[in-house]
């Protein structure tokens, strides 16, 4: 009885063929979706403390709105290219 020699099922350079490469732009939007999702966490816990512990409302609610809006609008350009005001 002989003795074949053995065969690869598959090539060591085909291992990585079945992997689909991911875009860069795909890379870069979802890292934006997660940075937008920190900052809403951000800007809904800040404006939270500085609603609780500011006593000069006047100036709190004309800041938080600013703030909301200048960041929405930095956001959105990030994520689509557009600015949607």
């Amino acid at each position: 009885m002989t003795q074949e020699p053995l065969h690869l099922f598959q090539s060591p350079s085909e291992l990585f063929d079945g992997f689909t490469t991911i875009s860069t732009a795909s890379i870069v939007s979802y890292s934006l979706y997660v940075v937008f999702a920190i900052w809403a966490i951000y800007s809904a816990v800040a404006t939270y403390h500085w609603l609780k512990y500011s006593h000069a409302s006047s100036i709190a609610f004309p800041a938080i709105g600013i703030h909301l809006l200048v960041s929405f609008a930095l956001i959105a350009l990030a994520l689509s290219g557009n600015l949607f005001l």
